[in-house]
């Protein structure tokens, strides 16, 4: 797991007032493992591009809603490890390049945004949505999938 049950469920009732439960953490770690992972694969491409071998945090593909959200996210007070994130990211295929320090860094502010952003989504897509259900987690991934 990326974060803590405690974590998952204050950030959605803080971002979208949204309640989850146990069952959501599996989806939703999957979900950021998966995402963040896009976001590094476009970032070594940035970085080949550039000729470097190592990925750094202009790489990566942050779009100005994205960075708007980790400044959110920082303000939210919840502290995320990297630790947990970098153990899911292990479990993937291997980047050709290294991670930079500043990269790591943002790692955990990522993922919360991301999780952030997540719990927005689903508001957006069922405004009087309480506790989200498989369709609606599977909708929200779906526009996810399109946009990153």
């Amino acid at each position: 797991m990326l974060m803590a049950v405690s974590e998952f469920e204050r950030l959605f009732r803080q971002a979208a007032s949204l309640d989850i439960d146990k069952d959501d953490l599996k989806r939703v770690s999957e979900f950021l493992t998966r995402k963040i992972y896009d976001l590094l694969v476009v970032a070594e491409k940035n970085a080949k591009y550039n000729a470097r071998d190592i990925i750094y945090r202009p790489d990566l593909p942050i779009t100005k809603g994205l960075e708007e959200t980790i400044h959110e996210f920082e303000r939210m007070e919840v502290a995320l490890k990297l630790e947990p994130v970098l153990d899911q990211l292990a479990k993937l295929p291997p980047l050709d390049l290294e991670v930079g320090d500043d990269v790591r860094e943002v790692l955990p502010k990522l993922a919360g945004a991301l999780v952030v952003a997540l719990a927005r989504v689903l508001k957006e897509l069922d405004p009087n949505l309480k506790n989200p259900q498989t369709e609606h987690w599977e909708r929200a991934e779906r526009v996810f999938d399109l946009l990153l």
